[in-house]
């Protein structure tokens, strides 16, 4: 009999090679390679064998078929991000930084779910049953009928779960299970791939709705094969900072709803709170205006969201100043710094340069430029926004502002939370029932000096 031949795997990208190396040749990183055991070796598989397949029944693109139907659990910022609720035979990834609290809201989700009628299984490779439940006498759901199980055999797991049949099944986590046909460790490419595979594959045959939750690398990217993000159905990302209480549920794939949506939650000791108004919560704190604070407009999934960008700018004592980010993209900061010193004559050598974005919010869209470029040059000059004023749109190489998109949105939400002024580009379709002051500007070097006075 041959022998089977060795893979390694990049746990970063899922490339594979027949030799180890140090550094992935497909993605670049260091240290991510780890032999991997392919599944055509292994003793659960079996070779096609020339064997001749059934045939496949096919439709046409005109095929009408009805909307999967959903189950909601009462959450509404949760119901918001899966699309409206849950699809019966979806599996859920959710990701996110070691006690961010994914266990929290996983568990209040199951006892929602449970409480409206679908029979719920939680199953924890990390904790002992003993423990969930002291976690869930703290967030007061031991009423709630939900059935617990502390195991990683996912043979045992997949045996229970088509024996009992529920309609939602929680893993916490995919990392910890263990399948006895895959010759590596719990954790490693093979073992992450295969249970995921099994899970997926068990979610779809029989209509079980299954929520895998993923650690995370240091990088934010969920462990193991990126294959695995693409088997399930939706990816959710559980984001905040541990200094602040807000929490962000984020979708970057559903299959059942849009993506990038969010759902904003607030971290109290009686568990996970909902935030029906974001923009309130993360302008609660705002002050008087102060230099280098301006407030951004943006657009989370379908949500428009109302942050705070907060900047300093300062000498620097040092022969290479500063530049520090929070929330914002750093490369995109000194493409704004670039275009203020090449196109208005303003510079930022010799300065330390700091942005915030209050609360912990992350913020990824372009049309932030021009906030992040109002609350600079308002840090620089010490000349304060307006308190009651929004700012967006994107700003090119060039120096033009460009318009972005769901611009009425944006202008609604600022006039719902008391806002009376706007700055936005010129050819961004404003509508007509904003009622709010907006002052267009076509270019960056006209609003440096229509605001600020300089350029």
């Amino acid at each position: 009999m041959a022998k089977a031949q060795k893979i390694f795997t990049c746990s970063a990208c899922g490339a594979s090679s027949s030799k180890w190396s140090g550094r992935c040749e497909g993605c670049g990183e260091w240290n991510t390679i780890q032999e991997d055991t392919p599944l055509s070796a292994g003793p659960a598989s079996k070779s096609l064998g020339g064997k001749r397949g059934a045939s496949i029944a096919l439709t046409d693109l005109s095929t009408e078929e009805a909307p999967p139907p959903r189950t909601e659990c009462g959450m509404g910022e949760l119901d918001r991000v899966l699309g409206g609720g849950l699809v019966p035979g979806s599996a859920i990834l959710v990701g996110g930084d070691p006690g961010i609290g994914k266990s929290t809201l996983l568990l209040q989700a199951a006892a929602r779910f449970a409480q409206a009628g679908l029979p719920t299984i939680y199953v924890s490779g990390e904790e002992a049953s003993a423990q969930v439940r002291m976690r869930a006498q703290r967030l007061g759901l031991t009423d709630a009928p939900v059935r617990l199980a502390a195991e990683t055999n996912l043979r045992d797991i997949m045996t229970t779960l088509d024996n009992e049949r529920p309609a939602l099944a929680i893993i916490d986590s995919i990392q910890t299970m263990w399948a006895d046909n895959v010759d590596s460790a719990p954790g490693s490419v093979s073992q992450v791939r295969a249970a995921a595979h099994e899970l997926t594959t068990f979610a779809k045959k029989r209509g079980i709705s299954v929520v895998l939750v993923g650690h995370v690398t240091k990088e934010g990217q969920i462990a193991g094969p990126r294959v695995v993000e693409h088997m399930v159905d939706t990816v959710l990302y559980f984001e905040g900072e541990r200094g602040h209480q807000f929490r962000i549920l984020r979708a970057v794939k559903n299959r059942f709803g849009p993506a990038d949506e969010i759902g904003v939650f607030e971290m109290t000791g009686a568990g996970l709170s909902e935030v029906v108004n974001p923009s309130a919560l993360f302008l609660s704190d705002r002050e008087d205006p102060a230099p280098g604070s301006v407030v951004f407009a943006g657009i989370e999934g379908t949500r428009p969201v109302l942050v705070e960008l907060q900047a300093l700018v300062a000498p620097s004592p040092h022969s290479q100043p500063r530049r520090s980010v929070l929330g914002w993209d750093s490369g995109r900061l000194a493409m704004i710094l670039a275009v203020l010193e090449a196109r208005c004559g303003i510079p930022f050598a010799g300065l330390d340069v700091y942005l915030n974005v209050a609360g912990g919010m992350k913020i990824s869209e372009p049309a932030a430029d021009l906030a992040v470029a109002a609350a600079l040059l308002s840090a620089r000059e010490d000349a304060s926004i307006p308190k009651d004023t929004v700012v967006f749109g994107e700003i090119s190489l060039s120096g033009a502002l460009r318009p972005v998109g769901q611009t009425e949105n944006r202008l609604k939400e600022a006039q719902k939370l008391g806002f009376t002024s706007a700055i936005a580009p010129t050819r961004s379709k404003t509508g007509s029932g904003s009622g709010l002051n907006i002052q267009k500007m076509s270019d960056l070097t006209g609003f440096v000096g229509d605001i600020f006075g300089a350029g």
